[in-house]
């Protein structure tokens, strides 16, 4: 299909909605990072991190280095959720692809940024665009996903307790998990390793599990991993 002389010209970028566990006493919960603008539109609001589509640069890579540029972070998962091109969206006419990413909190918390603060995930201000309806949605699949793969993990380090396991699954869904139901669960799943290793505190010893490898954190059928 051609476009006729007429046709405005569409601009291309990537936006992404990047989540962390913060942890604070008993509890825990989904932050993700925001970018104040410095120019219009929207000026002094806050936005996701994005920015426009190089020609040299696939989408992942565009999705990459503007996460770095604007919030200086390396996510540990990153998978393309959906394109969002309403009319009058942007002045112009702008089509986002929308990457979301999960990120270990300690990573989080080294990187630190200018410009950058991180907001609970469900009590947002109003943001920039329409960027309230996609964190919304990037929400809905983090909790539909967590249902069938093993997504959760992508927020924790290398080794961890199921207890530190069961608090991001109901940091994600927003409600408390029965602990016996969701260690027969997930010691079911094929998806842990227990390690011969215990975490030792004012509690007694908890012992300390492993990612499987072999198990992918989501399934992306024949795109590269």
């Amino acid at each position: 299909m051609t476009r006729t002389t007429s046709s405005p010209p569409i601009g291309v970028a990537v936006s992404t909605v990047i989540f962390r566990l913060r942890r604070e006493a008993d509890d825990a919960r989904l932050e993700l990072p925001l970018v104040r603008r410095t120019r219009d539109p929207h000026e002094g609001q806050w936005a996701l991190p994005g920015g426009w589509v190089d020609l040299a640069e696939n989408l992942e890579s565009t999705a990459s280095r503007t996460l770095a540029e604007t919030t200086g972070l390396a996510p540990s998962y990153l998978e393309q959720l959906y394109a969002f091109g309403d009319v009058g969206r942007s002045p112009g006419r702008v089509v986002s692809i929308v990457y979301w990413a999960l990120v270990r909190e300690d990573i989080a918390r080294a990187t630190e940024q200018h410009n950058v603060a991180w907001f609970d995930a469900t009590a947002l201000p109003a943001l920039a665009f329409d960027h309230n309806h996609i964190v919304d949605y990037a929400l809905w699949r983090l909790r539909n996903k967590v249902g069938y793969s093993r997504i959760a993990h992508g927020f924790l380090p290398d080794r961890f307790t199921l207890a530190e396991l069961r608090e991001v699954y109901e940091a994600i869904l927003g409600r408390r998990l029965d602990p016996a139901n969701f260690r027969r669960q997930v010691e079911g799943s094929g998806t842990l390793i227990p390690t011969d290793d215990f975490r030792t505190g004012s509690h007694r010893p908890a012992r300390l599990y492993r990612y499987n490898q072999d198990v992918e954190l989501a399934d992306r059928g024949p795109l590269p991993q």
